[in-house]
């Protein structure tokens, strides 16, 4: 089965229905990148006007776990997958359409042929950077995945 924006954004409504409700959604994926997007809307704003933190960090974090996801169906593995941490840095308002984009698809490669030579669980960091119509990023987001053979 292929993986698909179409099946992503279906997975979002399905099960992240507050990350669908508040406008994220996969406009790109192959295999070395993916991108999502979100729009400054009433519903996901915060009081001082722009974008709330956290709706630039579930973008962030569907950037770079599609892309995973998308490797491990590729591996044909079965393969478990969890965020251990996460970094974020701010630099402006985010307001308007903002594209997070993560395009680490040869590092997560490398990261599951390892885990599978090995077969020992391996930690790796995803970075998804945050940018608005303008060009600026607005926030950058670095996500500490880990994953592990399952028996």
């Amino acid at each position: 089965m292929k993986f698909t924006t179409r099946k992503l954004n279906y997975f979002l409504a399905l099960k992240l229905p507050s990350a669908f409700l508040m406008g994220i959604r996969t406009k790109y994926i192959d295999n070395s990148k993916c991108i999502v997007v979100v729009k400054h809307r009433w519903i996901n704003q915060n009081p001082f006007d722009s974008m709330f933190w956290a709706v630039q960090g579930m973008a962030a974090e569907l950037a770079t776990g599609a892309l995973l996801i998308n490797k491990i169906k590729t591996s044909k593995r079965s393969i478990s997958m969890l965020v251990i941490s996460n970094k974020a840095s701010f630099n402006k308002k985010a307001k308007g359409l903002i594209t997070f984009c993560c395009t680490q698809g040869i590092v997560i490669d490398s990261v599951i042929k390892k885990a599978i030579e090995s077969g020992e669980g391996q930690r790796f960091f995803l970075t998804a950077a945050g940018v608005d119509s303008n060009g600026d990023q607005v926030c950058s987001f670095d996500f500490e995945w880990s994953i592990k053979l399952k028996p």
